[in-house]
């Protein structure tokens, strides 16, 4: 299961306080100042994991807290550090700080890190007082406080490609047709209601990450069906294939279901309005041979497109080059 929000809590380790301590030896009548200054303590730290797809295991464990730092020592004895807390999150987090909304980071890189908590710095003891004119301190510090902030995290999918059309234009079953991805497939609308991903092999040397986005209507820009929400997926992504299905099972028009989807993503974002598209007539098996021709020159005149590919999931028909444009939509 996609999960793309969490909201989290996250706190420092407080700093050691500092250890006031005087060495006290048999036959060393005048031992000086010997206490050891505190730990520092721990972080909490935010580590971008691209073997992670989801944030459902940090909606699952909202708190996370780092250790405190040990009070220094006699004998000038150091506290131990307190440990820092991991946590991992997928590539596409952007990280939000409640109190303000201000974003933090949007961590996009395997192993890409962030401090979100800083431990508090340890404390000095008494030994770090000393000096020829103070020669018996009696001076420590505390260990700075803990730092703890409510951290809103949001998922974009990072993928190579985004499938986008309206409802059963036919994006899960050419995902699972050239990907090892299983997404659920039925013939009735919004069947999908959360994004997939899939890894895609053009051949043995080249891969894509393609995002199957859950069916657009008219109005997602706006709310209406489950655009609203995910129409931030395809922000992440390098180019769009834009499926049309050639004979939709409403009835509807394919040119004029094309013309809605792209009037959708111009709604939402003139970004997102303006990546690279490929037009992908799908379910051309559909079509009675005879016919075939004419539909589909009609309907690239109607598009007034240059270019767009014919393809079938169950006759695999138009696969092999569709992947290859793909490719090369994303090398542009």
């Amino acid at each position: 299961m996609l999960v793309d929000r969490a909201r989290i809590f996250v706190r420092s380790g407080k700093g050691g306080d500092g250890c006031m301590s005087f060495r006290r030896e048999k036959y060393i009548p005048k031992g000086g100042p010997n206490g050891g200054d505190g730990g520092d303590g721990g972080d909490v730290i935010l580590v971008g994991d691209q073997s992670i797809d989801t944030l459902l295991s940090v909606t699952h464990r909202p708190h996370y807290r780092a250790t405190h730092g040990i009070q220094g020592k006699g004998s000038q004895l150091h506290g131990a550090n307190g440990s820092d807390c991991i946590v991992k999150v997928p590539l596409g987090t952007l990280v939000h700080l409640e109190e303000t909304g201000e974003l933090l980071v949007d961590i996009a890189v395997d192993g890409q890190e962030l401090v979100v908590a800083k431990g508090g710095k340890g404390g000095w003891g008494n030994e770090h007082f000393k000096s020829a004119t103070n020669q018996t301190p009696r001076e420590t510090t505390a260990g700075a406080p803990i730092e703890e902030h409510v951290l809103n995290l949001e998922l974009k999918l990072i993928a190579d490609i985004g499938l986008v059309g309206m409802p059963n234009a036919g994006k899960s079953t050419l995902l699972s047709t050239i990907s090892a991805a299983r997404p659920k497939i039925a013939d009735y609308p919004f069947t999908t209601l959360q994004p997939h991903l899939g890894i895609a092999d053009v051949d043995a040397n080249r891969r894509l990450v393609v995002a199957d986005i859950p069916g657009l209507i008219e109005g997602a820009a706006e709310g209406a069906g489950l655009g609203h929400r995910f129409l931030k997926h395809i922000e992440r992504t390098g180019a769009l294939l834009h499926l049309v299905d050639v004979m939709p099972i409403d009835g509807s028009d394919p040119v004029t279901n094309y013309r809605t989807i792209r009037d959708e993503l111009e709604n939402y974002s003139t970004e997102l309005a303006g990546k690279d598209e490929l037009v992908v007539l799908n379910k051309i098996d559909l079509l009675p041979v005879d016919e075939r021709d004419e539909a589909i020159s009609t309907i690239v005149d109607e598009l007034g497109l240059k270019e767009v590919v014919f393809t079938s999931s169950a006759t695999r028909e138009g696969i092999s080059d569709l992947l290859e444009r793909s490719w090369i939509l994303t090398k542009k």
